[in-house]
């Protein structure tokens, strides 16, 4: 697909014709046909729901280090501009996440955000607490964290919320890591967390 910032891949999972797009941005470490995002676009797809991911252009580039923050928001907005369906479902793993939700606090329509494993603040730095644009957005969100993830600690989660005016859901993954991978202590793999990830969002985004 061609953007304002170049060209850049997207992969499209689920039908053409489908009611409900669900938009995708990928982690900074990891492109959109990594297996996380291939798991969650096929888990999410269905008869009436279509799933579209994409690379940001440095990602597209080979590059490892994330474009200016204006540039990645940019390519999401003209990603999600040109996937409008009658529902439209934007969000992401992570830093995908955080851009999606960026972009809709700028101005990017949506009808909800999926967060997976939303960055609320770096690891041991809560003083650096990403939620100031949260306040500017109207659609629901729903949070789907880890009880093991340093980005987005649940209790801190819980605060951000409540000064929220948008409405708010959480999906806790038990022993989930910030990309809900799951230890072997916990009875469980980690495709049964992604699971349980998927089911939860298709829930949700069924009632929006």
């Amino acid at each position: 697909m061609q953007t304002s910032h170049g060209e850049v891949s997207v992969a499209l999972d689920g039908p053409q014709a489908a009611t409900t797009t669900i938009v995708l941005g990928h982690g900074a470490g990891g492109p959109m046909d990594g297996d996380y995002m291939a798991f969650f676009a096929s888990g999410l797809a269905g008869d009436e729901t279509r799933v579209v991911r994409f690379n940001f252009p440095y990602m597209e580039r080979g590059r490892k280090s994330p474009d200016k923050q204006s540039v990645s928001e940019t390519v999401f907005h003209e990603v999600a501009e040109s996937f409008q369906t009658q529902r439209l479902v934007l969000g992401g793993k992570s830093y995908g996440g955080r851009i999606a939700s960026h972009a809709v606090a700028a101005g990017t329509k949506a009808d909800g955000l999926v967060f997976l494993g939303y960055p609320l603040h770096p690891p041991g730095r809560p003083e650096r607490i990403r939620d100031a644009h949260l306040h500017d957005i109207k659609c629901p969100m729903l949070f789907v964290e880890g009880t093991r993830d340093p980005f987005c600690p649940l209790e801190t989660l819980e605060r951000v919320r409540e000064s929220l005016p948008a409405p708010t859901s959480v999906v806790v993954i038990e022993d989930g890591d910030h990309s809900l991978k799951v230890r072997k202590s916990s009875g469980r793999a980690t495709k049964d967390a992604w699971d349980e990830a998927v089911a939860a969002i298709t829930d949700w985004v069924a009632e929006l």
